[in-house]
């Protein structure tokens, strides 16, 4: 398959669908809107909403019936991206090779953008959920399955571990926790949030499962080697800013060697994972291979 073909359609097909979840406002919080909206169409590869669309059609659904979701999932990621940029957090001037939102708002509103995007996300899901053709209890265990994702047993909990350990020297297990929630569990997510819709059996779910943790760590070492040695008018910030701030990374740990080894190993898991599933789970299997060698 053509990767790159179908990382434009789908890329295009959540833009599209963000435009209208998130429209322009007008009065007195045509500001926040405008906050929300520049960190939302900074651009960004879109790759949480696409595996949750790839995932769809691998369990056979149709994706247009999704988006939705997918949309809540970028919206979930590009707040959690403005809250991490914040002084109070890593405290980063550039994003996408744009200045943060805290840069270009101030942080009181960048901090209410995030958290505007964050209810939204859940309001989308809720307010998709409620047509008829949707299945109220696929609706309702995938929103369990994102919260869970994003909050203190997910996103949010690896952030703070992630916080808590900068500067020190930490073990491989709490290296593991940090990455496996911080960046893995919102992936995981949203392959799993695909099947859910579908109502997929549990064995497909199973599959899907171990590609989406194994996928979710691999995306996760391969930022830390770009921050490492990435170009930075590729990545849109700086590089060794991780090493700068003693953040616990795979290179910090094991070097940046093994960390590759390590990455196209978790690769491989991936794609063995969905080895047995149909042609349908192609583009997931691709997409795994992208992420090895993905530049930015």
């Amino acid at each position: 398959m053509d990767l790159d073909s179908y990382l434009r359609e789908k890329r295009s097909l959540v833009e599209k669908a963000l435009d209208r979840y998130l429209p322009q406002a007008q009065g007195l919080s045509e500001t926040l809107y405008r906050a929300m909206r520049y960190s939302l169409f900074a651009g960004g590869k879109r790759i949480r909403p696409i595996l949750h669309l790839a995932s769809v059609e691998a369990c056979s659904g149709d994706p247009m019936e999704c988006l939705g979701f997918a949309c809540a999932l970028e919206m979930i990621h590009t707040y959690s991206l403005i809250h991490d940029d914040l002084p109070s957090m890593d405290n980063d001037e550039l994003r996408r090779g744009r200045p943060t939102n805290h840069m270009v708002f101030g942080e009181a509103l960048a901090l209410l953008a995030g958290d505007a995007l964050l209810t939204e996300a859940f309001r989308v899901i809720f307010e998709e959920g409620m047509r008829p053709e949707q299945n109220p209890l696929r609706v309702l265990r995938a929103a369990w399955e994102l919260a869970m994702a994003a909050g203190a047993q997910g996103m949010v909990g690896g952030q703070a571990v992630d916080i808590m350990s900068e500067g020190k020297r930490v073990e491989p297990d709490v290296l593991g926790f940090i990455h496996s929630r911080k960046t893995g569990a919102l992936i995981r997510a949203s392959v799993r949030t695909g099947a859910i819709l579908c109502g997929a059996p549990e064995d497909v779910l199973e599959r899907l499962t171990r590609y989406g943790e194994a996928l979710g760590l691999a995306f996760q070492i391969r930022d830390d080697i770009l921050n490492e040695e990435g170009d930075p008018a590729k990545i849109g910030k700086a590089v060794k800013t991780d090493r700068s701030r003693g953040k616990a990374t795979y290179p910090a740990l094991y070097g940046v060697e093994e960390s590759r080894k390590k990455l196209l190993s978790l690769v491989e898991e991936a794609v063995e994972a969905i080895r047995d599933m149909d042609s349908r789970a192609e583009p997931l299997r691709q997409i795994a291979l992208y992420v090895a060698r993905r530049d930015h």
